[in-house]
């Protein structure tokens, strides 16, 4: 809930630091009207005379100092004698009049496309600014991710998800308490190791409760509909609590929330080290197999759409029609709720139609849900794009985070830490591309080009999961040159290295019957 709470409040409060006097202009688009951007001239001569001196004739400041004129009361007037009045009071005069006019709305034309252009410039330097922001809390996750799995295959799961919990309590206090650009980016980094320890734990955690490949699938599937559960409430609830309340609040509730979690885990898991007996593949190894990098690819390249439009989304709708912070949040509710309906849909239902097909599909619906968000002109133009492409991120975290437990358990030793680190790094990696990059792509190419040439890389990914279809048994070639041995009767027999004993894999001995003693004795 963190994750998501900060993407309507963080955007506006930098900009708030870093233009303080500049503010009206920048989030509500206060630019001087035409009409309104001149003072009111002193009247030098009779009312009817119409004349005026120019000396206030000073468009309006680009600070919103500038008032509508206010015309000066009639002057009391003696009722006329006869009923026509003379015909030299009813002659206006036109031409130095119109002249002024002419020219002051000139000058207030040019005031205001200055403004507007250090609007928009101003809006495109921040996404660098919000990407940097957004970005560290991956790029730390990214970079913890390899040292929390190896330390869960020593340690167990419980330990590095309390200790987890803690550094999300401290960053939360950090979000509401901090005023600077340098707090603000130390508390984002701080979420990033955070959430290495407890995602990679309760992933771990629930791979090696449910050995069962389909009843794996179906409780990934709830374990990620609670994330979406929480991205879901996120953006609407920080930025309805941030307009009304400020910065502070939305964060210490969520700081109260985590103090509550982590006295749950002290009463039911009860945090302890647990050794586990086998010992898991390397990640070095894992990362050689081409079937783990095409399903964590596949993570990676889903997730980056989102990742992208995190940052730059917020500031594209406020300078395209001026959306206010809990309209920025509310766009990305149908993308929550679609998500929250894909995830326990396709937690079962990839296992039965195919993984590989599921995240075929959803690559492709990805990429046309880029395409179409550019061409939205309000709220309303979002929420169509923004669900689909929600419930298909859906459909391919479902798949394949089974799926990479599936492969360990094909052509691994069955230890998930490694694994499963593995996995929330393509996680990671895509919401550190997309914060990162996101900025200088909108401000050198502009987020519609920006949208299309994401989309071209879903496009493009999504044949790759044909690869998927039918995976092969058996460790790669490298590692079965070295486990493999050949049986006296010619069958080749996996041996499987647990602590330092060579024993056969069970798997394989159930199918072939090797009696070694009686071959010995003919």
């Amino acid at each position: 809930m963190l994750l998501t709470t900060v993407v309507p409040i963080i955007p506006e409060y930098l900009l708030r630091i870093s233009h303080p006097n500049a503010s009206e202009i920048l989030l509500d688009d206060k630019i001087p009207d035409t009409q309104t951007n001149t003072r009111g001239k002193r009247q030098v001569g009779g009312w009817d005379n119409m004349d005026w001196d120019n000396t206030w004739d000073t468009p309006g400041l680009p600070n919103g100092e500038g008032l509508p004129p206010k015309l000066p009361p009639s002057p009391p007037r003696s009722k006329p004698k006869s009923k026509t009045p003379p015909k030299s009071s009813m002659r206006p005069t036109y031409g130095p009049q119109n002249e002024d006019s002419v020219e002051i709305e000139r000058n207030a034309q040019k005031i205001r496309e200055a403004n507007e252009k250090y609007r928009h410039d101003a809006l495109t330097e921040e996404n660098v600014h919000v990407g940097l922001m957004f970005g560290s809390k991956a790029l730390v996750q990214l970079i913890t991710n390899p040292l929390i799995g190896p330390l869960t295959n020593k340690i167990g799961y419980t330990v590095p998800m309390f200790t987890g919990f803690v550094i999300m309590f401290l960053s939360t206090l950090m979000f509401a308490f901090g005023g600077t650009f340098g707090t603000l980016w130390l508390a984002r980094a701080l979420q990033g190791i955070g959430s290495a320890c407890t995602s990679t734990s309760g992933m771990g955690m629930l791979a090696q409760a449910y050995p069962d490949d389909a009843e794996r699938g179906s409780a990934m599937g709830i374990a990620l509909g609670g994330l979406a559960l929480g991205v879901l409430v996120g953006p609407p609830y920080g930025g309805l609590i941030y307009e009304w309340a400020g910065k502070e609040l939305p964060f210490i509730l969520l700081a109260l929330l985590a103090l509550f979690d982590g006295v749950l885990q002290c009463m039911i898991l009860q945090p302890k080290v647990d050794r586990g007996e086998q010992e898991g593949t390397a990640i070095k190894e894992l990362l050689k197999d081409p079937y783990i990098l095409v399903a964590a690819g596949s993570i990676t390249i889903g997730n980056l759409g989102i990742a992208m439009l995190e940052p730059s989304l917020p500031l594209w709708m406020m300078e395209s029609w001026k959306a206010g912070s809990f309209e920025r949040g509310a766009a990305f509710l149908p993308a929550s709720i679609s998500y929250l309906i894909g995830t326990n849909i396709f937690g079962p239902l990839a296992h039965k139609i195919g993984r590989w097909l599921s995240g075929f599909i959803g690559l492709a619906v990805i990429g046309f849900c880029l395409l179409s968000i550019p061409s939205a002109e309000s709220v309303y133009g979002l929420i169509v794009p923004l669900f689909c492409m929600g419930f298909s991120i859906g459909m391919i975290d479902a798949s394949m985070f089974p799926q990479m437990g599936y492969i360990v358990d094909v052509r691994h030793v069955g230890v998930y830490g490694s694994i499963y680190a593995i996995a929330d790094a393509a996680f990671c990696f895509a919401f550190a591309l997309g914060p990162f990059f996101s900025g200088p792509f909108v401000r050198t190419l502009g987020f519609p080009t920006m949208m299309y040439i994401i989309a071209l890389i879903n496009f493009l990914y999504a044949p790759l999961m044909f690869f998927l279809r039918k995976l092969p048994e058996g460790v790669p070639r490298k590692e079965t040159s070295q486990l493999m041995e050949t049986a006296i009767d010619g069958n080749p027999q996996n041996y499987q290295k647990i602590e330092g004993i060579i024993e056969p894999n069970p798997r394989f001995t159930e199918q072939y019957d090797y009696n070694l003693n009686s071959a010995w004795s003919d």
